[in-house]
């Protein structure tokens, strides 16, 4: 992965009256990754995509993009990003093909490249049979591939994707990480993924940061993180399948796990401290419980995320 920074923040700050969305924000993000901001909705990671692009302009502090200062080349640093908004945005009486030819001049790509250009992304994205179609006629899943098309027409280097599949079914949902991590891995884009979905993030990051009220609480590779958690375990239980309710009655009675009946005689209970282990299997044995297998499962950035925001 190549070292120098596309992203540079120093105490990047904007504040709406008395809220404050993004609060000290310190940031490098390298050439060639993947990043993703994650966060509930409000914690900022909308905002400082703005701020990042030079359609906001902090209140304190400075960003550094591809080398230039938003805030004072904005127009000109949007020439070389593309932003993908959560709402497509998509002029649908207009087929697919009109409206990346539409958008390829308002990018002012030079009209002798704006035709091949189109047929090239419509191809890429697997949208050229339906590509004189209206795009009111296209799924969800096809319109987000539109819309992430468009944000390639001008050849960016730097991508800013916000909420990529969200609204999606788990084919799109498909579909569309796969076309980004081709972005990342074949074509060499930086791209940075504004997401509340936590196994998006740990399937397509190479790092993360954890906003929450507009600060990083947490920063680093999916692995990492989930590491620096390992006293948050895991458990699959396999058990009795006629003793679910005797076992989530008991683990009921430990108020801070959580529990997931997987299937007939298997359980996940998460958010166990390590030195309760013991207490709990003893517990469950006690009320009757058959226990047949109790296996720890490593921590995921669910885990993480969950454990940062109690």
């Amino acid at each position: 992965m190549a070292t120098h920074a596309v992203i540079e923040t120093n105490r990047l700050t904007r504040r709406f009256g008395s809220v404050t969305a993004v609060d000290q924000l310190d940031l490098t993000i390298y050439s060639g990754e993947i990043f993703g901001l994650l966060g509930h909705n409000g914690s900022g990671k909308t905002t400082t995509i703005r701020l990042l692009n030079g359609v906001l302009t902090p209140s304190m502090g400075s960003a550094r993009v591809l080398g230039m200062n938003p805030q004072t080349q904005g127009p000109a640093l949007r020439q070389r990003t593309g932003v993908l908004t959560e709402v497509p945005a998509l002029e649908e009486r207009l087929s697919g093909r009109e409206n990346l030819a539409m958008y390829a001049l308002l990018f002012g790509v030079p009209q002798h490249k704006a035709c091949e250009r189109v047929t090239l992304l419509l191809d890429m994205f697997d949208l050229g049979d339906r590509a004189d179609d209206l795009v009111s006629g296209y799924s969800k899943g096809m319109q987000q591939r539109l819309a992430l098309a468009r944000t390639l027409l001008h050849q960016p280097e730097l991508l800013f994707l916000d909420e990529p599949t969200s609204g999606l079914d788990p084919v799109a949902i498909r579909q569309v990480h796969q076309l980004i991590t081709r972005l990342s891995r074949e074509e060499g884009r930086s791209i940075l993924i504004c997401t509340h979905n936590l196994s998006e993030a740990q399937q397509l990051c190479d790092r993360v940061a954890i906003l929450d009220h507009g600060q990083i609480v947490a920063l680093g590779t999916p692995a990492a993180l989930s590491r620096e958690f390992q006293q948050i375990q895991r458990l699959e239980l396999e058990i009795h399948p006629d003793d679910h309710s005797t076992a989530l009655a008991c683990l009921d009675l430990y108020g801070e796990l959580s529990t997931e009946v997987v299937s007939d005689g298997r359980i996940i209970v998460s958010g166990i401290e390590r030195d309760t282990i013991p207490s709990i299997i003893t517990r469950l044995s006690a009320a009757g419980v058959h226990i047949y297998r109790v296996s720890p499962l490593e921590p995921s950035l669910a885990d993480v995320y969950f454990a940062l925001h109690e």
